[in-house]
């Protein structure tokens, strides 16, 4: 017999407890502690509903968490951004929104997070069976790298005696017998029904005009990513709807399948028009044939100017599939995630999920801005950007008036009514919003909506998607807007101390066991920061291929967020594979900070790996 081969040497520190004010969901009733956890690798998931890269993780993880269900126990940690998000009853949908079969800790004031030390959405946390954390990532594309990690410990303490195989805590709550579970996006047909994406159970269904009564259902109600008739087709949590001119066919944006479908809407069958299924990275191609080019979370889609236009939420752009050619392209945004107005090429939109096409304009509910944004014909050929409503990612609330100081809170549509406004489904404040041009005011026309994530004119009226509902809901237009109290929020995460001059700004990478930097085609990393306020940044910012900066910080500005953007290639080191595996890891950062004099000169952000400083 001979021995077993040396484990790995790795830092190793002791996780803090689990702790969270909205208790557990997903076991049962029962509260957790690391203690009951141990002999497990607990894989904890930082993340929050309204963010898509968190909603990409929970995609990335759901084949580990099936490979290794008997030795993994992955725990979603919830640590909201917006207000919203804090209430306990957005947390319980959100989960079977999105899926989510595993225990999640409701951590509404971010104790947990803050015992992490953790500083972005999503953000992956692993602990080995003896209640050690031994590695940490931020962002996406990390499932390879855990899966190797998972590996290591697995047999490092089946070798000890210190891993323990069996059934996880979850425990799956009772489904809900309801017509609609979720629903996205809804559409007016030409036969005077409604479509609506009933997206947590994977179908569409079309619904007579009362809103109620079901017609058919397009899609088996399981997930996958199947073409053919109606009643086999698969799709994947799909969202928006876009009638096509001849008024036969529908497009719809299939936003985990990252691709675009086509619904004939005689027979029902379904096709695939763009996408690959697989999701669009950086240094993918961003045109070509629409079937060859990979797509990144398509929320909503909608007919303007000769094409069908995409909100990709997944890479914050808006792209284009032109049907007579067969393609797909970017058509505004640059993938960073913001709010800058301007020419198409340069804009940036943080997540958009909800397009509506008026003659001139289309309307872009661009939710992590919690803004209303537009896209405009420029001189010749080119489009611009414009915001009417909102300011950036960390003002949001519900205030009505001059749009110039008006609030929104994570809107997710928007739809162009009869008189040339504009409502906007105003999600996480349960309302329909307005706003009119002519005025450039915003007014409420509805409260009392649970998530609304949709709306249609029909007839006069407008039928709201309540998708924490389960329910499309019929309003009056009314003549006058309702009255609400206002209020203003901000993002409530803790404030970094750091001093005021030099900042050293280090995104910690290791690439995974196996593999090393891709720099065959050039620098492998690439990092970008900026800052709200500018002038926060006396020097230092802007694009570089280092993962590391050195930061001037304006003593005169007390305090503001840095904004970080850190993306790494890693291969497989072996120098024989002509076709080595490749990965692509990026985060980006929002970190507030307040200027003190004894604050930090160093500013750690993990991309991957773990910070030497902590071990």
């Amino acid at each position: 017999m001979t021995d077993a081969s040396p484990a790995p040497r790795r830092a190793r520190v002791r996780a803090p407890e689990l702790i969270g004010k909205g208790g557990w969901l997903n076991t049962g009733g029962k509260q957790l502690s690391l203690a009951d956890l141990r002999g497990s690798i607990v894989i904890l998931d930082f993340w929050t509903f309204c963010c898509i890269n968190c909603l990409h993780v929970l995609d990335e993880l759901r084949e580990l968490e099936e490979r290794h269900r008997d030795t993994v126990v992955i725990v979603g940690v919830h640590s909201p951004k917006f207000v919203h998000e804090a209430e306990h009853a957005a947390v319980v949908d959100a989960v079977e929104r999105y899926g989510v079969h595993h225990p999640v800790l409701d951590d509404p004031e971010l104790a947990t997070w803050k015992q992490f030390a953790v500083r972005a959405w999503p953000t992956l946390v692993v602990i080995d069976p003896e209640g050690y954390v031994v590695a940490q990532h931020a962002g996406e594309g990390h499932a390879h790298a855990i899966e190797k990690l998972v590996g290591e410990l697995e047999a490092e303490h089946a070798a000890k005696g210190t891993l323990r195989r069996g059934d996880g805590p979850y425990v799956p709550p009772e489904p809900e017998p309801t017509v609609l579970r979720f629903p996205g996006k809804a559409l007016s047909l030409p036969n005077g029904n409604l479509l609506v994406s009933d997206s947590t159970r994977h179908a569409l269904v079309e619904l007579a005009d009362d809103g109620e009564t079901v017609v058919r259902r397009i899609g088996s109600g399981e997930r996958g990513f199947a073409d053919g008739p109606a009643e086999q087709a698969r799709f994947s949590e799909p969202q928006g709807l876009a009638l096509l001119p001849g008024g036969t066919a529908v497009v719809v944006a299939d936003t985990v399948n990252h691709a675009l479908r086509e619904v004939d809407l005689t027979s029902g069958a379904v096709r695939t028009l763009a996408g690959t299924g697989r999701q669009w990275w950086q240094g993918s191609p961003t045109s070509g044939p629409a079937r060859e080019v990979d797509l990144s979370s398509p929320w909503d889609v909608a007919w303007f100017d000769g094409r069908v236009w995409i909100a990709m939420a997944g890479v914050h752009q808006l792209w284009a599939y032109d049907p007579a050619a067969g393609t797909v392209s970017v058509a505004a945004g640059t993938t960073n995630e913001g709010l800058v107005d301007g020419p198409a090429d340069e804009a940036w939109f943080a997540q958009p999920s909800g397009l509506a096409a008026t003659q001139d304009r289309l309307w872009v509910a661009d939710s992590e801005t919690s803004a209303l944004r537009y896209v405009a014909r420029g001189d010749g050929d080119g489009y611009t950007v414009g915001t009417a409503v909102g300011t950036g990612l960390f003002d949001f609330g519900h205030r009505d008036g001059a749009a110039e100081q008006a609030l929104l809170q994570h809107p997710l549509g928007v739809t162009a009514l009869p008189d040339g406004s504009v409502a906007v489904s105003d999600t996480y404040n349960h309302a329909l919003r307005r706003y009119d041009p002519v005025g450039d005011e915003v007014s409420t026309l509805a409260t009392d909506l649970r998530e609304p994530s949709d709306a249609v004119v029909v007839d006069g009226d407008v039928v709201v998607v309540e998708s924490a509902r389960h329910r499309l809901t019929r309003l009056r237009l009314p003549e006058e807007a309702v009255r609400v109290a206002a209020a203003a929020h901000r993002t409530q995460r803790p404030a970094t101390e750091v001093a005021p001059g030099r900042l050293r700004l280090d995104v910690v990478f290791t690439a995974p066991t196996g593999q090393k930097l891709d720099e065959r085609y050039g620098p492998a990393t690439r990092l970008l920061v900026g800052s709200t306020p500018p002038e926060l940044i006396a020097s230092g910012a802007g694009q570089g291929t280092d993962l590391h900066r050195d930061l001037t910080l304006d003593p005169g500005v007390g305090e503001g967020v840095l904004h970080v953007s850190a993306m790494a290639a890693s291969c497989d080191d072996d120098p024989g594979n002509e076709y080595p595996a490749c990965h692509v890891h990026q985060q980006d950062w929002g970190v507030p900070v307040r200027l003190t004099q004894d604050g930090a000169t160093r500013l750690p952000l993990v991309l991957a790996g773990m910070d030497e400083n902590d071990a």
